[in-house]
């Protein structure tokens, strides 16, 4: 079992880094200097196959609680990924299968390893206690919450304002969750701001099932690299943990200019007050060499030292020197010559023909660094030809 580690300044990292709130800040406090073993726990549902820099966050403040000693829990929620965390939703969530639901299951826990000493952590799925209850357990349990709790949450008041369907399953999400924190005996539960209703909850059945209530962190949440929403696969502005370094590294360079300190922050270990000294940098120069620094240390993290300078060298080569990637996927053609739809649609890189259409009027199609402004341009594979799409992607048509 590793030793409890009470060091001030960790500590303080701990309760204010990426931060948002704690709630109780001096309980918690108090059981961290007292040198209490403590068991943090954090959820994830596997609704989608992939995990991003926003989880990034919550997965290095885990990180730091491991460090100091403390029993973390990765919780999937396998059981509750059926219903959707109805958190930041204006709708319902579709249901997913079982069958979705194993596949998204497949990656989390090796891109969390990514972060994680994954031997030292608890990994527990909540389909282990829901599957066993019966439905008389279901109906005590649900008796002991009101509507008038549940329906306080925003999401909700502002769909009932609107007239928008709540289906009874999302109204007893944040009570699932709770319990989840009753099953795992959860001293600390840590999550996003939007979390924040969800958090609360499992401090409130925790108490019914007569337990302290688990102190809660909220932590910030990411914006993408649109700059507008959070990282989101929704969204389609996230960087994944597990995207190749250069894609990583070229993503990271298109964030807007002024989400550069903000990402240094909350995904990179630069102290603050070196952050603070590149933020008072005003020129243009200043502020690219800034994000060029932020690229790598991010892509250092998670693919080490020679990867991210072979990012960084592969980024000069593509959008400084406008040649093509050294390393390029090639897509072979049982011809000689294709319509350039049909090329970007063999691509994988392009999910539907309105998209390729779109991409080809808008000038983001080069073919050998030639524009393509016609839907029914013909390609001439022969001898093999570079596809470009937008600033970021490429692959090499073959016969």
């Amino acid at each position: 079992m590793a030793e409890i580690i009470i060091d001030e300044a960790k500590i303080h990292e701990l309760l204010t880094k990426t931060v948002e709130e704690v709630i109780d800040l001096e309980h918690l406090k108090n059981r961290l200097y007292r040198g209490d073993r403590l068991r943090i726990k954090f959820g994830i549902d596997p609704t989608a196959n992939i995990l991003h820099l926003g989880h990034s966050i919550p997965l290095r403040k885990l990180k730091q609680f491991q460090n100091l000693g403390h029993q973390v829990i990765f919780l999937i929620g396998d059981f509750t990924a059926k219903i959707g965390d109805p958190s930041g939703r204006s709708a319902s969530r579709p249901s997913l299968t079982d069958k979705e639901i194993r596949e998204n299951m497949k990656n989390y826990v090796k891109l969390a390893a990514k972060i994680l000493d994954i031997k030292k952590i608890e990994i527990r799925y909540n389909s282990e206690w829901f599957v066993k209850e019966k439905a008389d357990f279901m109906m005590k349990f649900l008796s002991m919450f009101t509507y008038g709790q549940l329906k306080a949450r925003e999401e909700f008041k502002q769909r009932i304002k609107k007239g928008i369907d709540i289906t009874l399953e999302e109204m007893t999400y944040p009570l699932l969750q709770g319990y989840d924190s009753v099953a795992l005996k959860a001293d600390i539960e840590i999550g996003g701001t939007d979390q924040k209703f969800n958090l609360l909850m499992g401090r409130k059945v925790q108490k019914k099932f007569n337990l302290p209530g688990q102190d809660i962190m909220t932590l910030s949440l990411l914006e993408g690299i649109d700059g507008e929403r959070k990282m989101s696969k929704s969204y389609g502005n996230f960087i994944a943990l597990n995207e190749s370094p250069s894609q990583m590294y070229a993503k990271i360079m298109s964030i807007p200019d002024t989400l550069i300190w903000r990402y240094m922050d909350l995904l990179t270990d630069i102290p603050s007050g070196t952050i603070e000294e590149l933020r008072k940098s005003v020129g243009s120069v200043e502020r690219k060499n800034a994000k060029h620094r932020l690229s790598h240390e991010v892509t250092f993290i998670y693919h080490g030292s020679k990867e991210a300078e072979f990012a960084a060298e592969e980024f000069n080569r593509v959008f400084r020197e406008k040649n093509a990637p050294q390393e390029i996927k090639e897509i072979k053609f049982n011809k000689n010559e294709a319509g350039i739809i049909e090329i970007l649609m063999k691509s994988g890189l392009i999910s539907s023909v309105s998209e390729a259409k779109r991409l080809v009027s808008q000038g983001a199609v080069e073919v050998n660094n030639q524009k393509i402004s016609g839907w029914d341009t013909m390609v001439e594979i022969k001898g093999g030809v570079i596809i470009k799409i937008g600033p970021r992607r490429f692959f090499k048509a073959v016969e």
